[in-house]
């Protein structure tokens, strides 16, 4: 699975960008957000969603993780598939996707060229529990809650602390505080034990 391309921009359009890494050009389809991003910059480094299919091999190249995090709710939603997630995130920046579903607005959703009344809907509903607000911002508690658990218990285990007093230790932790990074578990599981 490809993590991220770093490489020069070779050629960027509204709907698609050509990085060039080690030699190889990369087609990546992008929405409009990443677009402007990028339309300045002389090299970049993408995020990448491949979508493998029977007759195609495709990829979505994505600033940053969070955009890439969205992008992969929106496409678990019943009757949404890449190019409409793409749609939905080229009409509204990540922060004001997360807000929209988060409050349930329908109405602006509805806005987006090819969401109806019934997908808008589907899409607040499914994903409203997986986007909750945290102080002034929105955070995605899916992946990255997990991914760090994992990583701060590999840490944990790796000098010397047993693998279920460290588990019961960051899982009281994060808990208590979801939006810890990896270091700050690993520093308070540490004072704990």
């Amino acid at each position: 699975m490809i993590e991220y391309i770093s490489g020069q921009i070779v050629d960027l359009m509204p709907t698609s960008v050509i990085l060039e890494c080690n030699g190889i050009g990369y087609f990546l389809n992008i929405s409009l957000t990443t677009y402007s991003a990028l339309s300045s910059k002389n090299s970049s480094k993408l995020y990448v969603y491949e979508a493998i299919r029977e007759d195609a091999y495709i990829l979505y190249g994505f600033l940053d993780r969070r955009e890439r995090e969205l992008f992969l709710l929106l496409i678990s939603v019943s009757g949404v598939g890449p190019n409409t997630a793409r749609m939905i995130l080229s009409s509204l920046t990540p922060p004001e996707l997360e807000q929209v579903i988060a409050s349930g607005n329908v109405n602006m959703l509805k806005g987006v060229k090819g969401i109806g009344a019934k997908t808008a809907q589907r899409i607040i509903v499914d994903l409203k529990d997986k986007i909750k607000r945290g102080g002034d911002t929105l955070n995605i508690s899916t992946p990255s809650n997990s991914e760090v658990q994992e990583e701060a218990l590999a840490a944990l285990v790796m000098l010397g602390f047993s693998q279920i007093q460290s588990q019961k230790a960051i899982q009281k932790l994060l808990k208590e505080s979801p939006l810890m990074t990896v270091e700050e578990v690993i520093k308070a599981a540490l004072k704990m034990m």
